[in-house]
């Protein structure tokens, strides 16, 4: 279930609030024997985070939740979970488990011995805590009715935002429903990248901006570059991909005007970008390079990431 942007922070008896986590959305899924965790891409990366693979409970459960790493201020960050991603050696993996621990936040239940997302979100929340979670495995904390004050911690702290989430609402798999609404202190889109402008001199290993675009129907649609946010190991890794995926071709439905040196590639990767606002042409304006996401392509779309 997905939550829909909603432009600012209010105040109702029918709504809850709970802070919206700067991570990578998964649902972890126990059957009385093994844990699985599968990405909005469906893949089950649990070997990526040991942490969680030895999760047990007394019937199989399903959860909904969020995996994040905790900064040196004590907020779940994209960027220091970027070193947990994409690995796949179990060597890696122990490594960065050494240097980035990560927990699974949970924010929903979807299966407690049965299906219960018919159920109204208190009987889900209350069957969820039922469960005694432990680290890293946590519960997500709700405020009932007025989010004045999570909002002025998520200002005062700098955090990504918060989530209402409507009273008696039943869980609504692979929709994005009013029912759940978003509300962001930061402005963020992730894009699909189309191709990159190559480096020069120094940087001719690997490149100036990334081109972004976001689906509209069965055309990408170009939405402009980010060229800021990158540090030396984020440019070489993320060329080294982007040399394996090169396309002879514009994959953006309309050619944009650029650099002649600018590279095609097959639209596989998702950027997470922060940004200032929209343009009335559709471009994204001082975009900042966060991360690349685990999202499928299709995820970009211009319908939930554009304007």
């Amino acid at each position: 279930m997905l939550a829909v942007p909603w432009p600012r922070p209010f105040s109702d008896d029918e709504w809850t609030f709970e802070l919206k986590w700067d991570g990578v959305r998964g649902l972890l899924c126990w059957d009385g024997d093994s844990a699985r965790l599968t990405t909005r891409s469906g893949n089950d990366v649990i070997a990526r985070y040991p942490e969680v693979a030895g999760m047990q409970a007394a019937r199989p459960v399903v959860l909904d939740g969020e995996i994040v790493a905790i900064d040196d201020e004590g907020r779940s960050s994209f960027e220091r979970l970027q070193a947990r991603i994409h690995l796949s050696s179990p060597m890696q993996v122990a490594d960065a488990a050494e240097r980035v621990p990560i927990n699974y936040v949970v924010f929903d239940l979807l299966a407690d011995g049965e299906d219960v997302t018919g159920a109204p979100i208190e009987e889900r929340r209350a069957r969820l805590h039922a469960l005694d979670l432990s680290a890293p495995i946590v519960e997500g904390s709700v405020v009932a009715g007025d989010a004045a004050g999570l909002w002025q911690s998520v200002i005062d702290r700098s955090l990504e935002g918060i989530v209402a989430k409507r009273a008696r609402s039943r869980y609504r798999s692979g929709v994005r429903s009013s029912d759940w609404r978003k509300i962001t202190r930061l402005r963020r889109a992730r894009a699909v990248i189309g191709g990159f402008t190559a480096g020069r001199r120094g940087r001719r290993d690997t490149f100036i901006a990334l081109q972004l675009g976001l689906w509209n129907g069965p055309d990408l649609r170009w939405i402009g570059a980010v060229g800021a946010g990158f540090d030396e190991r984020s440019l070489r890794t993320i060329r080294s991909a982007l040399d394996q995926m090169i396309l002879g071709w514009c994959p953006f439905v309309e050619e944009p005007e650029l650099p002649f040196d600018t590279v095609w590639v097959h639209p596989r990767l998702v950027a997470l970008v922060q940004y200032t606002k929209w343009t009335a042409s559709g471009r994204l304006r001082a975009a900042w390079f966060k991360g690349i996401t685990d999202d499928p392509p299709d995820a970009a779309s211009w319908t939930d990431e554009g304007p």
